[in-house]
């Protein structure tokens, strides 16, 4: 799913449902605020109830004792009013900024236990704004959402049963005009929903293209393409100028439409009210009341008419946070195993994967017995990552199994599978944060004793006590402050203080020179020790002494058997290779062109 692949949109009454549940553990404090809203509305209807008594009886009669007293009541009231409104809108907003929090936990809990092929499809940025932006507007319409409605309505209500006591026929020709409104608003809210969401789509372009340009900026700055980041962004930027555009001309259509109708209330009342004072059926006390109770009415409609933009933000940025709640996590079997500690055993039976189009593997069987060392030879694309992706689980198999130990990995929980095996991949991933953080990410219950012993097996602990700040020294996001060789060191490192069963070395040292590679291999030889290790690697002289190498091609095992087995195989994919890898110098990779010499045996000359 990615923004162009939206899921269904829910139906009301189901969204209402999952909303209304982050309002429990609220639900005390949202009684009071309900409470406070209703004295609110009741004491604004004190005004036009005490101009009608004062107009028809205290000014008539002049009751000025009566006169005073009245005003200091609405005075006294007023103050009260002032109160319940600090407390709407101070915990009011405390109760939107909780489920915000509660929903943002939820959202990040879920984001954690979501399969690697969500990911694949969807930008870091987009998915930053649905826990950002997102999320902040539906608090927004959770604190304002019933707060607005319930005093609208009581103020509606009110004022209708309150100046129907005054003249019900006049009051029912005011009333009229609200039909009107409704449809009006109806009409026009399908057309500020739509624009809405689109948006929002346009608001995650943005926040994705920013987050891929700054995290690129070193590359973008090495290449001198700044021009073209910028050409990106505003490629965005304009499809977000646009839908604004759109949103804005619906949000305009809609509010001038409904501010006309609740300008005609004041026509209405003005003509009406006139002409039944003209023909005397009610007094100039009554007409006068009624223009000042009208805003009653005219007052909770405008309100509900501006509540409209933040309900459509808030119903638009809550369906967003539910598609990626509805994505299925992944889950353990109904009845997974877990296991403490691996022996290491691993057997990979006839395994077909595929990512959607076509076979990225395709029955490919395998045994590391354990302690043992396998090593995954071939060209880019040919299924060996994939196949070290398929071992913790991160991926469902299409066909076959891989069994750790004689489990079947699908039976096993995927925390205790991905317990016992550690990965060292090429592009190494570091948290910002400071060079303990990370080692201790390896087992966040660690020993500080344990920690430097993981940094002295990985060759990095030297290079620390060289800091001024140690192992508390901050490394910059991704550890932009630390060189290549030392990323990989601090990774290493991280594995040796989980200490997993079985270990995965996916091109660990490939992005690395040739003096750095040497001094990290005798890390990874050392990481290696009593552990079954996969090892995919370009460069044949780092898995000579393994022992077995499998070469890979298009997603099928084309040989297999040990060095000194493939060696010996006359016209073999392997032995070609080493030669062609060994005449061009020892501290060459091979290339996908050099892979496929050594299946034909010739190059391609130009």
């Amino acid at each position: 799913m990615d923004e162009t692949k939206e899921t269904q949109p829910q139906k009301p009454q189901h969204l209402f449902k999952r909303f209304v549940r982050y309002y429990r553990p609220h639900k005390k404090l949202f009684a009071l605020d309900m409470l406070a809203s209703l004295l609110i509305s009741l004491i604004g209807m004190v005004y036009p109830i005490i101009t009608n008594r004062m107009l028809n009886d205290l000014i008539p009669n002049k009751l000025y004792t009566a006169i005073i007293i009245a005003g200091l009541t609405v005075l006294g009231l007023y103050i009260v009013r002032m109160l319940l409104r600090y407390f709407v809108q101070y915990w009011g907003h405390m109760i939107g900024v909780g489920m915000q929090e509660q929903m943002r936990s939820d959202l990040f809990a879920h984001l954690q236990k979501l399969p690697f092929s969500f990911y694949d499809d969807h930008e870091t940025g987009k998915i930053m704004s649905r826990i950002t932006s997102d999320l902040f507007d539906v608090s927004e319409l959770a604190h304002h959402g019933p707060e607005n409605l319930f005093i609208s309505g009581i103020m509606i209500i009110g004022s209708f049963i309150y100046l129907s006591t005054i003249d019900i026929i006049l009051t029912l020709i005011i009333f009229t005009v609200a039909p009107l409104l409704a449809v009006v608003a109806g009409i026009c809210r399908k057309k500020m929903r739509d624009a809405f969401a689109e948006r929002r789509k346009t608001t995650a372009m943005i926040n994705a293209s920013i987050e891929s340009s700054v995290t690129g900026i070193r590359v973008t700055k090495a290449y001198t393409n700044s021009e073209k980041e910028q050409e990106k962004f505003e490629k965005s930027n304009s499809l977000f100028r646009e839908a604004c555009r759109k949103s804005y001309k619906a949000m305009a259509r809609f509010h001038s439409s409904t501010s006309f109708i609740t300008d005609a209330f004041n026509v209405v009342i003005l003509i009406a009210g006139g002409l039944f004072l003209y023909a005397g059926r009610i007094n100039f006390g009554d007409y006068s009341t009624f223009i000042v109770s009208v805003n009653l009415f005219i007052s909770p409609i405008t309100t509900l008419i501006q509540f409209m933009e933040q309900y459509q933000n808030g119903v638009t940025g809550f369906s967003r946070f539910l598609e990626i709640m509805d994505v299925e996590p992944e889950k353990d079997a109904p009845d997974a195993v877990t296991i403490e500690r691996a022996e290491g055993n691993i057997d990979i039976d006839h395994v077909t994967f595929s990512y959607g189009a076509g076979n990225v593997l395709d029955d490919v069987t395998l045994h590391v017995a354990k302690g043992r060392k396998l090593a995954l030879v071939g060209p880019s694309g040919g299924g060996k990552t994939t196949l070290c992706h398929l071992i913790p689980a991160f991926y469902p198999l299409t066909e076959g199994s891989i069994t750790i130990d004689g489990h079947d990995i699908r039976t096993l929980s995927k925390e205790s599978l991905r317990r016992n095996i550690g990965i060292v991949q090429q592009d190494v991933f570091l948290f910002g944060g400071s060079i303990r953080d990370n080692i201790m990410y390896g087992r966040l219950d660690a020993t500080e004793e344990e920690m430097i012993e993981a940094a002295k097996r990985a060759n990095i602990h030297d290079y620390v006590m060289t800091l001024e700040d140690g192992y508390d020294s901050e490394i910059g996001e991704r550890g932009v402050k630390l060189s290549g060789g030392q990323k990989q060191r601090l990774s290493i490192a991280r594995v040796f203080l989980k200490n997993p069963a079985i270990l995965i070395l996916d091109e660990a040292t490939s992005a690395l020179d040739n003096t750095t590679e040497i001094l990290i291999q005798q890390s990874l030889d050392e990481l290696c020790k009593g552990r079954t290790t996969i090892v995919v690697a370009h460069r044949l002289s780092t898995i000579r002494n393994a022992d077995e190498i499998a070469v890979i091609a298009g997603g099928s095992v084309i040989e297999q058997g040990t060095h000194d087995e493939l060696m010996r195989k006359d016209g073999g994919v392997y032995k070609k290779l080493y030669s062609l890898q060994f005449r061009e110098g020892d501290n060459t990779y091979f290339s996908d062109e050099d892979f496929e010499f050594g299946k034909r045996g010739t190059r391609n000359e130009a």
